[in-house]
């Protein structure tokens, strides 16, 4: 009952908070984003990353980390994705500058839109072309600027399953670049922020789970569905242990 009649001015909260911040911190987006190149887009990602930890702190869902990234290595992180609070945590939980593979439909939203796809790599999942043109981007990311984030399970997973099937792009990138996959886990941000509906939001813990990396030295494609299903089995079973 009591989380019923404050709900509304929590969510209220946050995304008086979230926009206010956002149009603050704008001028300098537009700013330094005109330019569109490397050093501008980890510029922008630092302010994003450094307002991610804070803003989270403020609304009641700092981010608590178990277990530990490797250092100073080139990796792809994989994460699981039940929330909208998944893009703005991961980039909270990951320290050192990356663009995330996303969905082209999250550019469209107003202001909000230019600093995505600042940071994005943008995909439309029903174009073939699409698909074919963001794996040569996040191959020339990796090579050339920073790491790579990917939501494998491609959009939110509303399943009676830990997780849903995994794309290969992921995976199939990790090979061809000979790049570790970092598997992490957000274990609440399904409780703090449901998919079901913009306005359910609550505050409270809020767990990331950094799994041990999965090499692929030596790999070859032939090795593609053998790896993916290591990885789902990993976070599938931690999924389950932590939740």
């Amino acid at each position: 009952m009591i989380k019923r009649v404050l709900q509304p001015f929590y969510t209220a909260l946050v995304l008086i908070t979230f926009l206010v911040s956002l149009l603050i911190a704008f001028p300098f987006f537009l700013l330094i984003g005109a330019r569109n190149r490397p050093l501008s887009r980890e510029l922008i990602w630092y302010v994003v990353h450094y307002w991610s930890i804070g803003w989270l702190c403020l609304i009641g869902m700092p981010i608590k980390k178990i277990g530990h990234l490797p250092k100073g290595k080139k990796y792809i992180a994989v994460a699981n994705h039940i929330s909208y609070l998944d893009t703005v945590a991961i980039y909270a939980v990951l320290p050192e500058y990356f663009r995330t593979l996303a969905k082209k439909e999250m550019a469209h939203i107003p202001v909000f839109g230019f600093v995505y796809r600042q940071l994005a790599i943008l995909v439309d999942r029903s174009s073939h072309h699409s698909r074919s043109k963001s794996m040569r981007i996040m191959w020339r990311v990796l090579k050339n600027e920073c790491n790579v984030a990917v939501f494998p399970e491609g959009t939110f997973n509303e399943t009676e399953e830990p997780l849903k099937h995994f794309y290969d792009g992921a995976f199939r990138l990790a090979i061809s670049t000979q790049t570790a996959i970092q598997p992490l886990l957000f274990l609440d941000t399904v409780d703090r922020w449901h998919y079901s509906g913009w306005w359910k939001l609550w505050p409270g813990r809020n767990r990331v789970l950094y799994l041990p990396p999965v090499e692929v030295h030596g790999l070859a494609m032939d090795d593609l569905h053998n790896l993916k299903e290591k990885v789902y089995r990993m976070m599938e079973e931690a999924l389950v242990k932590y939740r």
